[in-house]
């Protein structure tokens, strides 16, 4: 029976004892590296399409779906710390829910990376053109190259977003041939990511406006289901900003004392993004004001034609609503034109090494399910020159391409949510059981009140989904019956687990070169220890 296929813990963490990756990840490390994932187009981007679901009240929304996180990341602290290896909330799922159900959360897992890496080449193209080409440059970028025709819909001249495609092909590419950023590398981004937010704030606050917050909730706390509008619905589409920390819980094979470490690297990541984003939404709101353009039915238009003919006429041309890099918008505005311009390069800077880092983690996941037999093992196949898994890596970067060319940000960032919330649930249900289970186990980070922070957890992922839109809500169980229907087809019957192979085959993923940011220029130095990140 499938559901009777359970991979023994002590077999996964013999494996991953036997074929370890090099441990040079520290506690600030691995902050950093969480920290680098998460700030990104959901704070850059996002402030804008959620001040239009929810208004002022997005502030709230960001401490929804915030508490959300903090119950997910206190699971995730447990269950990394004790199965510190690769493959995050799959090979958690395998080891106490058997191989279909993990099957379909490391399949929403490739929903989360590949659509989320899509999200983020949008966010990328928005400061590019704007930021860039048409405040620095002085270039009249065309429209019909910069957004696709679902993200203008009824507007005029949206064809392609050209400049989204060709960032993931470019991060595909690099990939492909291998990168080799360091530790130091992402310090710098990270730096300049927080350096960038620290000023908007500093310089938003002294000019914030009581009336800017009037009304405080537009579209009260619930728009209605399926509307993905209303305070709730803006949590569910702003939780895509915190999106990022569960990827310090796939650094734990190279992590040292990750027992300590990666409770620390979660938790402290999530807190420091918390402070910042309901910091820059405050003064992104109070500055300039956020209220949200109305439909018909009284609520806050959603991601759309309508919405996007709106934005393109004169009366909210230059609302905050409407504005594609809403940040550099909103110092420009309040006459911080050259720093609003330094604002935007630095996410045009920083972004792409966010993009790295989802298409990374794909072909990761990819990876140790192909190991698991669950996918061909063609996808394994190693470059002969660049050493690097170029097979997945450039399948997964043309599906990446295609979304960001014809799908809108904030469309992408709920069905990217959607897939995540799905493994986030899933996590709690596993470190749950796994207490009950096995309690004697030792486990260097307990949850406090597991049971509490277990339900909190699987509420809370619930309670986002059911507020997303209607279009994102049904895309996961799509997205599943898909799945589903590869798994009867290939995975159930070339499952190593299926066919009694316990100690399942890992391909040679020592080979490939690449290292992403936050890891220790040691890894360069040493042969030995030229391991991924999974």
């Amino acid at each position: 029976m499938i559901f009777g296929r359970v991979k023994p813990l002590d077999a996964i963490l013999a494996t991953a004892e036997k074929k370890s990756l090099k441990r040079s990840l520290g506690a600030i490390q691995l902050t950093l590296f969480g920290v680098g994932c998460i700030i990104g187009t959901g704070i850059f981007v996002l402030t804008s399409v959620g001040a239009q679901k929810a208004g002022p009240g997005l502030i709230i929304s960001f401490i929804i779906a915030g508490a959300v996180c903090v119950v997910a990341a206190l699971c995730y602290a447990e269950i990394a710390s004790m199965i510190p290896v690769a493959g995050s909330a799959y090979t958690y799922s395998y080891a106490v829910q058997g191989e279909f159900l993990a099957w379909t959360v490391g399949w929403a897992l490739l929903l989360e990376y590949a659509v989320g890496a899509s999200a983020v080449s949008v966010g990328w193209s928005n400061y590019f053109i704007d930021t860039v080409m048409e405040r620095s440059w002085g270039v009249d970028f065309p429209d019909w190259l910069s957004a696709g025709p679902l993200a203008l819909g009824g507007a005029p001249g949206g064809f392609i977003n050209l400049p989204a495609a060709s960032i993931a092909l470019l991060m595909t590419l690099l990939l492909v041939r291998g990168t080799s950023e360091s530790a130091t590398f992402n310090s710098v981004l990270v730096a300049i990511k927080v350096t960038a937010l620290i000023a908007f704030v500093i310089l938003t606050m002294p000019v914030m406006r009581a009336e800017n917050f009037d009304p405080f909730a537009p579209a009260g706390l619930f728009g209605g289901w399926g509307s993905g509008v209303g305070i709730v619905g803006a949590a569910a589409t702003m939780f895509f900003a915190y999106v990022g920390f569960d990827a310090v819980s796939t650094a734990a094979e190279e992590t040292k004392n990750p027992q300590r470490n990666v409770p620390i690297g979660l938790i402290g990541s999530l807190a420091i993004c918390t402070i910042f984003y309901m910091l820059v939404a405050a003064g992104a709101i109070g500055a300039m004001g956020g209220d949200p353009i109305m439909g018909a039915n009284g609520l806050p238009l959603n991601t759309g034609p309508e919405l996007a003919s709106q934005c393109a006429t004169p009366q909210y041309a230059e609302a905050l609503v409407c504005s594609r890099e809403p940040l550099a918008h909103v110092l420009a505005t309040i006459g911080y034109g050259t720093i609003g311009n330094l604002i935007g390069y630095a996410a045009f800077i920083a972004l792409p090494s966010v993009i790295l880092i989802l298409l990374f983690g794909q072909t990761r996941i990819f990876f140790v399910m192909a190991r698991d037999g669950l996918l061909p093992e063609a996808l394994s196949r190693v470059h002969p020159k660049y050493k690097t898994p170029h097979v997945v890596t450039i399948i997964t970067g043309l599906i990446v391409a295609i979304a960001a060319a014809f799908f809108p940000v904030g469309a992408l960032a709920d069905i990217a949510n959607a897939g995540t919330l799905y493994a986030f649930l899933m996590v709690a249900i596993v470190v749950w059981q796994l207490r009950r289970r096995d309690p004697n186990r030792p486990r260097a980070f307990r949850v406090p009140a597991v049971g509490l922070v277990a339900v909190l957890t699987i509420g809370g992922c619930i309670f986002l989904f059911a507020n997303l839109p209607i279009d994102a809500i049904l895309v996961l169980p799509a997205w599943t019956a898909i799945g589903v229907l590869i798994y009867f087809a290939y995975g159930y019957r070339h499952s190593h687990l299926g066919r009694g192979l316990v100690e399942v085959h890992e391909p040679e993923i020592h080979d490939i070169q690449p290292n992403i940011p936050g890891v220790d220029e040691e890894r360069d130095r040493d042969p030995n220890a030229n391991r991924p990140l999974t």
